[in-house]
C-alpha cells in the first residue's frame, strides 16, 4: 500500500465533527490501497473542549498512530477561568463576555498566532520528520482547525522539497465567524493573513468542505492555481446507522443538535413553535453546548414546559436522537459571511431520514443540498409563517403513525466511504 501521513490535532478521544472527518477517512483509506499513518497529540496533554470515547470503535488496531507531547496554554486558561473548561468557538461562546473574557480574547487574538494550540507544532514537526524518513512517506495531509497545524505542513514542505502536501480546511481561517471577536490588531491581522496566504500558495492540493470556503480562499492571493482546490464535503458513515432503531415518540419532537452561539437567531423557530395549536403534544429539544443561549429566550416566551435541553452527548447517542426525532432543525447564521459553511451534522441529518427544517439566508449551500436530496424545506429567517405552516404540515403526517420519513436516496452520495474514494483519487494524482 502507498502511505500517507495525516497530521491532525483532533483525534480520539476528542469529540466533535472535526474528529469524525479524519477518523472516517482513516477508517476507509485501506479499502482504496492507501495506508494512513496518524500523527496527533497525546490526549493526556491536549486541550480538548469535549471527549467522546464512543468513537474508538472506528479505529482499527492495524492503524499506526503516533502521539507526541505538547505545550498547552489553554490548560492554564482552564484552571484560571470562571467556567473551568476549555472554551468553544475561539473564546467567543460567552453570552455576555466579562472583562476577564474580553481580555482573554484579546490575548488569544494577538499573542497566540494563529491560535493557542501552536504549542504542539515543534513536537509534531520533529515526529513528522522521523516518520517521513522511517516510513518512506511522500504524501502528507494537514487538517485544521487549529490552523497552526497547517504551519507544520508548510515547514515540512520547505524541508522535503519532493513531499506531496495536501492542506485540508474544515473551516475558513481569517474569515471564520468569530475572528473579529478576538480583537486582532492590525499587526496580528497582517501576520494571520500572511500565514494563511503562504499555506494556500505552497500546498500542492487544497481541500475544503464547501464551495463557499473555496471561493473565499481563491481571493487570498493572485498567485494561486485554482486547479489545486478540491471540495470534499463532510458526510455520514453508514455503519453508524446500522444498529439504529427509528423509535416512535409519544410527542411531535423538533430537534436541534449542536452548538448555539449568543448570536444565533432563534426567533423564527420559536415563533413557529408558538403557533402550534397543540403544544402539549409537542416537544422542542436542543442537544449540545447551548443552554446559556437558549434558556433566556425560552423563559421569555413561557415555553419551558415544552422544551428539553440536553448537554453534549456521545456521537452514537446523537445519531439515535436524530433518528427518533420528528423534525430536525438546521440553523445557518443570518448573514453572508457566517453562513458560508456547511455544518457537518447536515449529512447525518440526511442519513437519519427525518424531515429537515432549514432556516437560512437565500441561496445558501446547505439549503441547496437539502432541496436536491428532497430532504426537507428551506426558509428565510423572515418567513415565520412559512416555517409555522411547514411544521403544521409535518405534524399532520406524524399524527398518522407517530413517525415521519424521508424516502429519497440522493443523500447516499455523501457516505464517508464514497467521500474517501474522492480523497484517494486526489492522492493518486500527486
Amino acid at each position: 500500500m502507498k502511505k500517507v501521513l495525516i497530521i491532525t490535532y483532533y483525534w480520539f478521544p476528542s469529540g466533535g465533527s472535526g474528529v469524525q472527518r479524519w477518523l472516517k477517512f482513516v477508517k476507509y483509506l485501506p479499502q482504496f490501497d492507501w495506508e494512513p499513518i496518524v500523527l496527533t497529540v497525546n490526549e493526556n496533554e491536549a486541550s480538548y473542549p469535549q471527549i467522546d470515547k464512543s468513537l474508538e470503535k472506528d479505529i482499527s488496531s492495524n492503524i499506526k498512530i503516533s502521539k507526541t507531547s505538547t505545550f498547552e496554554i489553554l490548560n492554564l486558561y482552564k484552571r484560571i477561568s470562571p467556567e473551568k473548561e476549555i472554551p468553544f468557538g475561539g473564546f467567543t461562546d460567552e453570552e455576555k463576555p466579562t472583562l476577564f473574557h474580553k481580555i482573554s480574547r484579546f490575548i488569544r487574538g494577538n499573542f497566540f498566532l494563529p491560535d493557542p494550540r501552536r504549542g504542539w507544532n515543534r513536537f509534531a514537526y520533529k515526529e513528522a520528520c522521523k516518520l517521513i524518513e522511517q516510513e518512506g512517506i511522500d504524501s502528507i495531509v494537514t487538517t485544521s482547525p487549529p490552523h497552526s497545524t497547517q504551519l507544520i505542513g508548510l515547514k515540512l514542505k520547505q524541508k522535503y522539497k519532493n513531499i506531496n502536501w495536501i492542506a485540508d480546511f474544515r473551516d475558513p481561517w481569517t474569515d471564520i465567524h468569530y475572528y473579529k471577536k478576538l480583537y486582532p490588531t492590525k499587526l496580528a491581522d497582517i501576520i494571520n493573513k500572511r500565514y494563511e496566504r503562504k499555506v494556500l500558495e505552497q500546498a500542492d492540493k487544497i481541500i475544503v468542505t464547501c464551495e463557499s470556503t473555496q471561493n473565499t480562499f481563491q481571493l487570498k492571493s493572485n498567485k494561486l492555481d485554482f486547479t489545486k482546490f478540491n471540495v470534499i464535503t463532510n458526510g455520514f458513515d453508514e455503519d453508524d446507522f446500522l444498529s439504529v432503531t427509528q423509535n416512535k415518540l409519544a410527542k411531535f419532537t423538533i430537534t436541534y443538535i449542536g452548538i448555539l452561539y449568543n448570536s444565533t437567531d432563534l426567533s423564527s423557530l420559536l415563533s413557529a413553535f408558538e403557533n402550534q395549536n397543540d403544544k402539549e403534544n409537542c416537544l422542542l429539544r436542543f442537544v449540545g453546548h447551548s443552554g446559556k443561549v437558549i434558556n433566556p429566550e425560552i423563559q421569555a416566551r413561557n415555553l419551558s414546559q415544552f422544551t428539553e435541553i440536553l448537554p453534549q452527548v456521545k456521537h452514537a447517542e446523537a445519531v439515535q436522537i436524530m433518528s427518533d426525532s420528528s423534525v430536525l432543525v438546521l440553523l445557518i447564521p443570518n448573514n453572508d459571511k457566517d453562513s458560508a459553511f456547511l455544518p457537518g451534522k447536515l449529512f447525518e441529518y440526511l442519513a437519519a431520514k427525518r424531515p429537515i427544517l432549514c432556516i437560512a439566508p437565500p441561496n445558501n449551500e446547505a439549503g441547496q443540498i437539502i432541496e436536491k436530496c428532497n430532504a426537507g424545506k428551506v426558509f428565510d429567517y423572515d418567513d415565520k409563517d412559512g416555517i409555522s405552516s411547514y411544521l403544521i404540515k409535518i405534524k399532520k403526517e406524524w399524527e398518522k403513525n407517530n413517525i415521519c420519513n424521508v424516502n429519497d436516496d440522493t443523500y447516499l452520495k455523501y457516505s464517508r466511504k464514497k467521500l474517501t474514494e474522492q480523497l484517494t483519487n486526489l492522492l493518486n494524482q500527486l
